[in-house]
């Protein structure tokens, strides 16, 4: 697997668990500007659910792919 489609899938993961917490704004694809001069708390808040929900995801995905190899 190329790393670049490695990273479009992740892309694409990471706007789905956005999308299903709520929290699509605080997405760099959906925000110009430079997010450099935030607190890490801030930033923290902001993208730390988000990855927290993909995390969720991908273990969810393995166990199911485990599941139907058994």
């Amino acid at each position: 697997m190329s790393r670049r489609s490695t990273s479009g899938k992740l892309n694409t993961l990471k706007l789905e668990a956005a999308a299903e917490i709520g929290m699509t704004q605080y997405l760099k694809e959906n925000k110009t500007g430079y997010k450099g001069d935030l607190p890490s708390k801030v930033n923290g808040a902001q993208g730390g659910p988000i990855g927290g929900r993909m995390v969720q995801k991908i273990i969810k995905s393995m166990e199911e792919r485990m599941a139907t190899q058994s």
